[in-house]
């Protein structure tokens, strides 16, 4: 599990390697990843927007940006928390994610909070010794 707080806002996330969806003959290699968005804070916020940035094993980056997270920009009043379940391919046996998420309170205020950066790790990783 890896987790972040920014603002009383913790974000905690667990990458699942699933083995069923992927083809590594085919370089194909699928992830789903749980997050859970938890307000510790004095204040009700909405998540907005949420902004990936998605690097594989070659070191090609892709970012992904969008409204809300699977289809819904969930409202935390303090002491709510989130949950959602989400996924990503990539061509290489390996990967990190790391983002942000915009929030906005109920006053307008709008700021970012981190997503930690986590491993996208297969069983199919050669692993190296340095």
């Amino acid at each position: 599990m890896y987790s972040e707080t920014t603002r009383s806002l913790t974000v905690s996330v667990q990458p699942i390697y699933l083995e069923d969806q992927s083809s590594p003959a085919d370089n194909h290699f699928v992830w789903a990843y749980r997050v859970r968005i938890e307000n510790a804070g004095a204040e009700t916020v909405q998540l907005l927007r949420r902004h990936w940035k998605i690097t594989d094993a070659m070191g090609r980056v892709q970012e992904v940006k969008g409204s809300g997270v699977v289809g819904e920009q969930p409202v935390l009043h303090p002491g709510d928390s989130y949950e959602y379940t989400s996924g990503t391919p990539l061509s290489t046996p390996s990967g990190i994610m790391v983002g942000t998420y915009e929030m906005e309170t109920l006053n307008g205020e709008r700021f970012d909070i981190a997503i930690p950066a986590f491993s996208l790790d297969s069983p199919h990783q050669k692993m190296r010794l340095n």
